[in-house]
């Protein structure tokens, strides 16, 4: 099969909501589609070779895994600078490196059954790095990000708890905790945390069969095996791993016989005393459309709730990212940027690599003038883009209940009051209708939303707390 500019463009797609729209424009969105392409192998082309080596340590996995995703097929990369074939990718070669590198014999591909984590060693390059790194898959050929390890995950109190739960599962000689679900927004370290868990496990029980995939791709095999008639393949095929992780399980929630077959896939699991890990973008108890015994089953383990990281663990971040990259970053510009980006380490990280990126292009310091100059479209989409759900998230945090109070019928004070106060920014902030907020809140009635945002307005004059926590709450939004 030959990529096209047609099917370029839903990758590229999937590629800006995977990775934030900072990142996207920065470095895929001017790759560009080689005019000549082969079968089996997607072509791409970067105005430059800083663009094109960044792009290739940085990002290729991700493109190679949408295209997978897109297309249906594994495919192998190829970018080159101006019609010059600088390097070359495949999906069992990906190291995270940049370099182009002599790539090793290929090994022979082990039966999706059977195989076991592999180690394959990654190419080194005297520019980038000065040792190698060992670069690790799982028994169904998804590549561990190299960069993705429990040394490099930053601690916090958002974040700590999960962390913890994550390194003792992957430590532990025995299942301690099973199923264990991460949940939590996007871009706060769910990936990261799973990654490293899948890579401990391969590099110090390489005998242990590990399946990590999307729920996604866990629905495609599963239709495909109906349409094969395969399901005795499919079942032995899962039933057979010692850890199994699934990325985005809420997507399964509604899909009638993908739900029931997980459901058997994940009780044989457990009588088998085998891991399951899961992640998710909130609690198993609040997914709608999933059966009861299916929520039951994954609200048995453990499930851990990775929060926005706090201002300290953002400026954590950045200092660990910026002295990753032997990058010096001024104090008023880490601070700059950790407080108006507050909710996505993702969009946290994509807009650094923006600024280093200029910086290296450039050969320019980092300065707040410059970052301020170089990210106000960032801040002008992020306040443009303001979501409902991203108003009770840091209304809740600031008032320090759960989302999920946000959508519960408590009449409590210390759970309506705030409530309310989402409901009014919703109505301030967003193009939302009543009806539809009152949606957004637990399917409240839209009289509901009307009562919130009269009594929130009548409070603004009479109590002078409220009027506070609305001033405070005016800027966390503004950020």
């Amino acid at each position: 099969m030959q990529i096209t500019q047609l099917h370029w463009q839903p990758i590229a797609e999937l590629l800006s909501q995977k990775l934030g729209q900072v990142a996207y424009d920065s470095w895929i969105k001017p790759l560009q589609i080689a005019e000549i392409q082969t079968d089996g192998q997607l072509a791409l082309e970067a105005p430059t070779k800083f663009m094109k080596d960044w792009v290739v340590r940085n990002y290729s996995q991700d493109i190679l895994s949408a295209v997978t995703e897109v297309i249906g097929q594994e495919m192998s990369l190829e970018i080159s600078v101006s019609a010059l074939s600088i390097s070359s990718i495949t999906p069992d070669s990906v190291a995270g490196n940049s370099a182009p590198a002599p790539k090793a014999a290929p090994k022979e591909a082990a039966p999706a059954s059977t195989a076991k984590a592999e180690q394959i060693e990654a190419p080194t390059t005297q520019n980038i790095q000065k040792t190698s790194k060992k670069i690790y898959t799982t028994a169904n050929g998804t590549v561990l990000e190299p960069k993705f390890t429990f040394d490099s995950f930053v601690t916090g109190k958002s974040n700590n708890f999960a962390y913890s739960a994550a390194k003792a599962i992957a430590e532990s000689d025995d299942l301690i905790y099973n199923p264990f679900v991460l949940y939590g927004g996007v871009g706060l370290g769910k990936t990261h945390l799973m990654h490293a868990i899948a890579r401990h496990i391969a590099e110090f029980e390489p005998e242990r069969k590990v399946v990590y995939m999307s729920s996604e791709k866990f629905m495609h095999k599963f239709v495909s095996s109906l349409q094969s008639k395969s399901t005795m393949s499919f079942k032995e095929e899962f039933r057979s791993v010692d850890v199994l992780m699934i990325d985005d399980v809420q997507f399964i929630a509604g899909k009638g016989a993908t739900q029931e077959e997980f459901f058997h896939t994940f009780n044989a699991l457990v009588d088998m005393r085998k891991q399951i890990i899961l992640t998710a973008d909130r609690s198993p108890h609040e997914m709608d459309n999933l059966e009861d015994r299916l929520r039951s089953r994954l609200g048995s383990g453990l499930a851990c709730e990775i929060h926005m990281p706090d201002l300290e663990t953002r400026l954590a971040i950045l200092d660990s990212k910026a002295k990753g990259l032997d990058i010096s970053l001024s104090k008023d510009v880490a601070m700059f940027l950790a407080d108006r980006i507050a909710s996505n380490v993702r969009e946290l990280e994509g807009a650094l690599n923006r600024l280093i990126a200029h910086s290296k292009l450039t050969q320019r310091e980092i300065t707040l003038e410059s970052a301020q100059d170089l990210l106000k479209d960032l801040f002008r989409a992020y306040n443009q883009t303001l979501s409902i759900d991203e108003i009770q998230r840091k209304v809740a945090e600031y008032f320090k209940i759960k989302v999920a109070d946000m959508h519960s019928a408590r009449r409590s004070r210390d759970i309506a009051r705030p409530r309310q106060i989402a409901m009014w920014f919703a109505k301030q902030l967003t193009s939302k209708s009543f009806p539809e907020i009152g949606k957004s809140f637990g399917g409240k009635d839209h009289t509901t939303v009307m009562h919130a945002v009269k009594s929130i307005d009548k409070l603004l004059d009479a109590d002078p707390a409220v009027k506070e926590d609305i001033a405070i709450l005016k800027g966390l939004l503004a950020k």
